[in-house]
């Protein structure tokens, strides 16, 4: 999206040097990555990220309110209700759509915010690693103008709040068969945060344990990457009730997932968001529902979504269910970057941090995601190049 680093980059690729380049993702994490780092970082206009991170904090506000969140106490299940989730969350990530508007410019369009952590400590590494190797010295890759002992220092403030890192847990479902393991490793590589799977945690009293070189060790503070969906579906047992009143600090904590979340964006009204309704609340479908997805509000990885959707899509969800689907306006996302054969779409994710005493949410960095298949997720992008996950880069 800027043409001359756009032009430089394609020019000076190589099938070789992107080999190279995953190879050293793999050992700077120390395990294979199983999810698809893309060939190419995104370059973005700076004034047109400066515009999402801009509408990320108003959205964010908007659902800052006490009525969003008496509102929102709806979407957290009765059996993951947990208690002292504190005034606001302490990550938050907002998705957009890269789009075009009528007059052919760049426009942002929301597609979800979500109340939980994403890889921080990745998206540190993989900017460093596309400068390594592509020539990319003297662009921006992080916000606010922060450095890189910025950024961490804001992390391990958020992740450890002053206690020891033996006594901060990641905690995680069965983290060495989650493709996200390689955010695991670096935040154990750059804070001494350890990964603990959620069904081997101890409870002793109100207190929580894990056993570190073979002893029990008291946790202080959860740095929680546990997504209840998949806990649900996995059927996960643990030794503890998320309803427990525990003598333990979250960062990340759960009920914020569901607060912020597919169920927040009937609430907002912003130039960005797209129109979406519960379905119970529809007086009357759109006339054109082809043009709308029909999500439910609980699913895993975007299970269940109906893009091409009809009106007797919509009657078939029971009258039961109907408060926990929702029914969002199509986003159409442009091509805009040009790869050897034909142009990627792009979602930028703008990656917040809110530590509890910051008067404000802080963007921190972007992860995007590239696809060329009707939707963003690996099924859609099989056997295609110039797809994945990735980061932006911009002139400061």
């Amino acid at each position: 999206m800027i043409l001359e680093l756009r032009q430089k980059f394609n020019r000076e690729f190589t099938e070789e040097k992107y080999q190279q380049f995953l190879s050293a993702l793999d050992q700077a994490v120390g395990t294979k990555i199983e999810f698809r780092p893309c060939e190419t970082p995104v370059f973005l206009p700076a004034e047109f990220l400066t515009d999402m991170e801009l509408a990320g904090k108003e959205l964010i506000a908007q659902l800052s309110t006490p009525d969003y969140l008496a509102a929102s106490t709806r979407a957290i299940p009765v059996e993951f209700h947990a208690p002292n989730e504190g005034s606001h969350p302490d990550f938050i990530q907002v998705d957009f759509a890269v789009t075009r508007a009528a007059d052919g410019k760049l426009s942002a369009k929301l597609i979800e915010l979500q109340g939980c952590a994403s890889l921080y400590a990745f998206q540190l590494l993989l900017p460093h690693e596309y400068q390594r190797f592509y020539d990319l010295k003297g662009l921006s890759y992080l916000l606010n103008g922060l450095s890189d002992e910025g950024y961490l220092a804001l992390l391990k403030d958020t992740f450890l709040a002053k206690h020891d890192p033996a006594q901060v847990v990641l905690m995680e479902i069965d983290p060495l068969q989650q493709k996200t393991l390689p955010d695991f490793k670096m935040t154990e590589k750059l804070f001494g945060i350890p990964t603990v799977d959620v069904a081997n945690i101890l409870k002793r009293g109100n207190k929580l344990y894990y056993l570190r070189d073979g002893r029990e060790t008291e946790i202080r503070r959860i740095y929680n990457r546990v997504i209840i969906d998949e806990f649900v579906q996995k059927g996960v047992k643990i030794n503890f009730d998320f309803r427990d009143e525990l003598d333990v600090e979250w960062a990340g904590h759960p009920n914020w997932y569901f607060r912020m979340s597919k169920f927040s964006l009937p609430f907002l009204n912003h130039p960005t968001v797209p129109r979406a309704w519960f379905l119970n609340e529809l007086e009357e479908y759109p006339s054109d529902p082809e043009n709308f997805v029909l999500k439910p509000l609980f699913s895993f990885a975007g299970s269940g979504v109906k893009v091409s959707i009809t009106r007797d899509d919509l009657d078939a969800v029971p009258p039961t269910e109907r408060g926990n689907f929702l029914l969002q306006e199509k986003i159409t996302y442009a091509p805009v970057v040009e790869t050897p054969d034909e142009p990627s779409k792009v979602e930028v994710r703008i990656m917040f941090v809110w530590p509890q005493a910051a008067p404000e949410p802080i963007a921190l960095t972007t992860l995007t995601r590239l696809s060329k298949g009707a939707m963003m997720g690996v099924d859609f992008n099989k056997n295609k190049r110039w797809v994945g996950s990735s980061c932006a880069f911009w002139k400061a």
